[in-house]
C-alpha cells in the first residue's frame, strides 16, 4: 500500500491471467496497491494517480490479447456487503510505505 494525503477511492481491482509465470507477476504487482481480498480480486484504496499507475502497470505486466484486468470503483454512498468469511474493507487508520 502506498501513502500520502491525498483523498483516496476504493476499488476491486479482478484479473484473469491464462499463463502462471504471468499471473504471480499481476498477483504481485496489484499486492503492491492493495489492503486486502483474496485469490485475484482485490481490494485497493487509489488516489486518482495511484489508479492511472496501477492501470499502466497492469498493461505492462499482461498480455492484452490473453488476459483481462477490471479495475472498478466502488461508490462511496452505498453499503459493501460480504458474505461467508469475507471482511468488509476498510480504510485502514495508517499507510505503510516502505518495504
Amino acid at each position: 500500500m502506498r501513502g500520502g494525503d491525498a483523498h483516496r477511492d476504493l476499488y476491486l481491482v479482478a484479473y484473469d491471467i491464462r499463463e502462471p509465470r504471468r499471473l504471480q507477476t499481476v498477483l504481485k504487482y496489484v499486492a503492491g496497491f492493495a489492503s486486502g481480498g483474496q485469490k485475484s480480486v482485490k481490494e485497493c484504496f487509489l488516489t486518482p494517480g495511484e489508479r492511472a499507475e496501477l492501470a499502466a502497470g497492469l498493461a505492462e505486466r499482461m498480455r492484452l490479447s490473453e488476459d483481462r484486468a477490471h479495475v472498478i470503483r466502488l461508490r462511496t454512498n452505498c453499503s459493501v456487503w460480504t458474505l461467508g468469511v469475507g471482511v468488509a474493507p476498510e480504510d485502514p487508520d495508517f499507510y505503510f510505505v516502505g518495504g
